[in-house]
């Protein structure tokens, strides 16, 4: 099927992540009457320096399925070589801000219930003021704005509603960062919303919106549910449509799994696929994360993606 938008726009964080495992659970070391001096430090089994960040993380296996996304985003001098590996892979990466202040880092534990606590240096994140959609402006482009500088998403958000630029936004774990106003700009620009379970009741709370006025106003709003799959609502939707996750992984590591769901859902949005069919096809790319450490150490071609996907789901993938 032909795509729908000449242009797929990603805007978010590139980073050098530093993901460590432990077979331990923070439940276990944590004592909630002594949380005013909380300290835990698990002995961590796996440590795995990898590059990632959620844009890049997304058009890495975008590219897998044979898509060229546009970056739009900051990186340090330091990323060079991150940089050209994905200019080789077929992503644009020409509207890249080349910063002095470092690669952003992302550091982050994950326990044996795939619970994690991490921590994100900006760096070159927070030197995007250069960044702009004008380029696009006129033209028929769909825009992910991703957790990234907060400052930067609300221009960018700004930019895509007066230039009537489609929106999807994906506010992530920057949710607690972006001030309610400009939550509110994101929710009635975006014609798709996508997070999870848990930053869909802090976007609640943080916007004194519920969570079904939230779905109310955006056309269609995807909440993924880890596990257990993910659920597809909103104005447009008239009953939610429940996606089941695949079952029986030997999972490695959750970190990047998001990312990796967010790339085979896009596929299919930018071809005019069905919700249905973009959130399975999600569900399946984030197998490819879940089986390895690291959020772009995965391969896949769309042969075995295809095969996956009728296995799983019953039905040939679509064109």
């Amino acid at each position: 099927m032909q795509k729908l938008y000449d242009n797929l726009i990603l805007i978010g964080s590139i980073s050098i992540d530093r993901i460590m495992s432990f077979s331990g659970k923070y439940e276990d070391m944590i004592q909630p009457d002594k949380l005013h001096i909380f300290c835990v430090s698990p002995l961590i089994e796996q440590l795995k320096h990898t590059r990632g960040g959620v844009a890049a993380n997304i058009a890495y296996s975008l590219s897998l399925l044979g898509n060229n996304p546009i970056l739009l985003a900051s990186i340090g001098k330091d990323g060079g070589d991150y940089l050209q590996d994905l200019t080789n892979m077929g992503i644009d990466t020409t509207h890249m801000h080349i910063s002095d202040l470092p690669t952003s880092t992302y550091t982050v534990m994950t326990d044996a219930n795939d619970c994690q606590v991490g921590g994100f240096y900006p760096g070159a994140m927070s030197d995007s003021a250069s960044l702009t959609l004008a380029p696009w402006f006129g033209k028929n482009a769909l825009v992910v704005v991703s957790p990234y500088d907060p400052p930067t998403m609300d221009r960018l958000v700004q930019e895509a509603k007066t230039h009537n630029l489609r929106l999807i936004y994906d506010i992530g774990q920057q949710v607690h960062n972006v001030t309610p106003d400009d939550l509110l700009a994101g929710i009635e620009t975006a014609e798709l919303l996508i997070l999870n379970d848990y930053e869909l009741a802090i976007l609640a709370k943080r916007t004194k919106l519920s969570e079904e006025k939230i779905k109310s106003i955006v056309p269609i709003v995807v909440t993924t549910l880890g596990e257990q799959g993910s659920v597809i609502e909103g104005k447009s939707t008239p009953a939610p449509i429940h996606i089941s996750a695949i079952k029986n992984l030997n999972v490695v590591d959750p970190t990047g799994s998001g990312d990796a769901y967010r790339a085979g859902f896009l596929h299919g949005y930018a071809r005019g696929w069905d919700v249905t069919s973009c959130a399975q096809l999600g569900s399946i790319i984030a197998t490819y994360t879940l089986l390895q450490l690291g959020t772009q150490t995965h391969h896949f071609t769309l042969e075995e993606v295809s095969k996956k996907y009728y296995s799983a789901y019953g039905k040939q993938l679509p064109k």
